[in-house]
């Protein structure tokens, strides 16, 4: 890959609304592509027979089982609002 161009950095901070110098866009480039060059090194890294891995740990399912239990009550659950009307949380409007 070539370098990144102050032209692609440019346009990078146009579409991200951000508003950079011509000394800004200068340094980007030059950081960028240090960048970019530091990536491409893995290129040269042989890596036939590694198998991709989705997480640097083994890890398997370490979520708890699904299983339904009791929960609070509706009356529990809007025992401290402020404002309640019907079993439900009242708030100030925020459209007429």
């Amino acid at each position: 890959m070539s370098d990144i161009t102050k032209d692609q950095v440019k346009h990078v901070a146009h579409l991200a609304r951000l508003a950079i110098t011509e000394d800004e866009a200068a340094e980007l480039t030059k950081e960028l592509s240090a960048i970019i060059g530091f990536a491409e090194q893995l290129n040269e890294l042989d890596t036939e027979g590694v198998e991709p891995t989705t997480h640097v740990l083994n890890m398997k399912n370490v979520m708890r089982k699904d299983e339904p239990k009791a929960t609070i009550t509706q009356e529990e659950a809007l025992k401290n609002a402020p404002d309640k009307k019907d079993g439900h949380y009242r708030v100030p409007a925020i459209m007429d």
